[in-house]
């Protein structure tokens, strides 16, 4: 097992999953704490690196495009602070830092996990009921229907039409965007039915902000609603849920945590010279058809 801990939080690879707790510290950000640990499959990552610097360095972790619905939500748009697959770790904990990092490298090639995108979310995204305030207004997600209601920082158009509470069946997107410059952040759901489209401060299926730059915690409930949409990715065929797929040193009759060690062995042999990449995938094939 690989392990990272500092100030911003624990890292931690067990040859299955990467499991990220955020730290408690004051200077980790609020919506980092808001979402709380996030549970990442081997399948759902795309690369890791470690990036020393003069006083430490920071872990950034790269997921499969289609794999997460939060970072489909917010689309690169999360500052450093708020992005949950970033860990600042200080000088002392380099090491450790470095090995979680050939660790993951490692199981991924050993797993060929495919570097293209995933037609469905292996992640659940944030759970629910979620309630969110930002810039004019207020939005709450209970799994089943969304509502908007207004404050006093509200437009004509939203004062006019009211609070509006649709259901997730009529919705086909969902938006976020990160407030910069002169410009606003927003919330938007796109809905079956069609309507007139408006800047987000008028439009009363947005929630707008243009001081709050991250917009509190709108991304999470965009990410929740996001999850439980159809994938974009997915074809006709699989919009149907599929039936789980079962890891080859998964199955019935194996024993997991001894086949994650063999594997692990034969990385370290193939690290240290001792197997060449033919013997080593001879080797591997051999074990996962076992």
């Amino acid at each position: 097992m690989a392990e990272v801990t500092s100030r911003d939080g624990t890292w931690t690879f067990d040859g299955e999953v990467v499991r990220i707790v955020p730290g408690s510290d004051r200077s980790v950000h609020k919506l980092r704490k808001a979402l709380g640990e996030v549970v990442v499959p081997l399948q759902a990552v795309l690369g890791v690196a470690y990036e020393p610097g003069r006083k430490g360095g920071r872990l950034r972790l790269r997921l499969r495009d289609g794999a997460d619905p939060l970072t489909q939500a917010v689309a690169g748009g999360l500052p450093d602070a708020a992005d949950p697959y970033r860990l600042n770790v200080g000088a002392d904990r380099s090491g450790a830092a470095g090995f979680l990092v050939d660790e993951l490298r490692n199981y991924r090639q050993l797993w060929e996990v495919p570097e293209g995108p995933s037609d469905r979310y292996l992640m659940p995204g944030p759970g629910v009921p979620l309630t969110c305030s930002a810039g004019d207004g207020t939005a709450s997600f209970d799994g089943e229907r969304i509502r908007l209601e207004w404050n006093w920082l509200a437009g004509g158009t939203k004062t006019a039409a009211g609070p509006q509470t649709f259901e997730l069946k009529d919705v086909t997107g969902v938006e976020w965007g990160r407030q910069a410059g002169m410009g606003y952040g927003f919330l938007r759901f796109r809905l079956r039915t069609p309507r007139p489209e408006r800047s987000p401060e008028e439009d009363p299926l947005a929630l707008s902000w243009g001081i709050q730059r991250e917009g509190g915690t709108t991304a999470l409930l965009a990410a929740a609603v996001l999850a439980r949409l159809p994938h974009p990715l997915a074809s006709a065929e699989l919009a149907e849920p599929a039936a789980p797929r079962t890891t080859p040193a998964l199955a019935a009759g194996d024993d997991p945590d001894a086949m994650l060690r063999r594997l692990r062995e034969l990385g370290e042999l193939r690290r240290e010279g001792v197997l060449t990449e033919e013997e080593f995938a001879a080797a591997k094939r051999k074990l996962l058809e076992m």
